[in-house]
């Protein structure tokens, strides 16, 4: 679990606390990482990456990118900035996303997104997040309603019971496609691969 908010006790980490209980009742294990009060620069584009496999700036990217390797799936939490997720959360996706995509093969990790606001933007910003779940061969899980909840002050969200019962779905359902894809890898492997092509259009 990666949560983006600054806050380490805030209605991210309440959300992910919802999603938590059911993961521990599945006997999944599951690491919170709070990244939103980190210092995390952006990517520069340096492709340091492609030669070394991880990213030039060594901090939290190349700190997460062994764990996700390791994981079944990934939750990544943000609150809403301007109907975006937090510029630090993105940051720290770009660059993990993109400095392991030669590295760790991603394909069926299961990958979640949880957002958090006020009032609104919740859904630009649960779209923005699935992009890098749907780029990289991961299944994305759903629950009963977009995975939102919401809370303006530190806390608040624990009124949201739909929010909190959201949550908790798309944690059973997780755990439900988990559990399943490690059944089918075992029986039938993972999806074929082609050799990549790219087409670029100016020329």
């Amino acid at each position: 679990m990666i949560n983006g908010s600054p806050r380490k006790e805030g209605n991210c980490s309440l959300a992910l606390g919802e999603m938590k209980k059911i993961f521990d009742e599945a006997g999944i294990e599951c690491t919170e990482i709070v990244i939103g009060n980190k210092d995390i620069r952006g990517c520069i584009a340096c492709h340091h990456c492609s030669d070394a496999g991880k990213c030039v700036f060594d901090d939290e990217v190349n700190k997460i990118a062994p764990l996700l390797d390791e994981a079944d799936g990934l939750v990544v939490a943000s609150p809403v900035y301007y109907a975006s997720a937090n510029a630090t959360l993105i940051a720290l996706l770009d660059r993990l996303f993109y400095s392991t995509r030669n590295s760790m093969d991603k394909t069926m990790k299961i990958g979640a997104c949880v957002v958090c606001a006020r009032r609104g933007g919740c859904t630009a910003t649960f779209d923005q997040l699935n992009k890098y779940f749907t780029i990289s061969g991961m299944p994305v899980a759903s629950s009963q309603y977009w995975n939102m909840i919401h809370g303006g002050a530190p806390g608040e969200a624990d009124q949201d019971e739909e929010g909190k019962q959201t949550m908790r779905a798309l944690a059973r359902n997780m755990v439900f496609l988990m559990k399943s894809i490690e059944l089918g890898k075992k029986e039938f492997g993972l999806p074929e691969e082609e050799e990549r092509v790219y087409t670029n259009f100016v020329k």
